[in-house]
């Protein structure tokens, strides 16, 4: 056992890199749309108190549900509204 290894010994450290993460990493899309059916998504989305692209997530796994081709392994969809805060952190009032 090296000097390093025996350092560590009995440690452990929190993962780091692709391990440490609790889901996978979220893919990011360019989308061109018509500026017409973009205000229509966006008021939609407003009526369901969703963001555009929440509304575009939603509706594009319910297409993919609905033909089949929503992949079992698909997490779900994140919750809507602002994440939850952490143990520090709390409303003081």
């Amino acid at each position: 056992m090296s000097p390093s290894d025996e350092a560590h010994e009995g440690h452990e450290e929190p993962p780091q890199g692709p391990a440490r993460r609790s889901r996978p990493q979220r893919k990011q899309v360019l989308l061109r749309l018509d500026p017409l059916v973009y205000d229509a998504l966006a008021r939609w989305a407003g009526d369901d108190l969703r963001s555009a692209n929440a509304q575009i997530e939603f509706l594009l796994r319910r297409a993919l549900a609905e033909a089949g081709r929503l992949p079992g392994s698909a997490g779900p969809l994140p919750r809507r509204g602002r994440p939850p805060k952490g143990p520090t952190g709390g409303d003081a009032e």
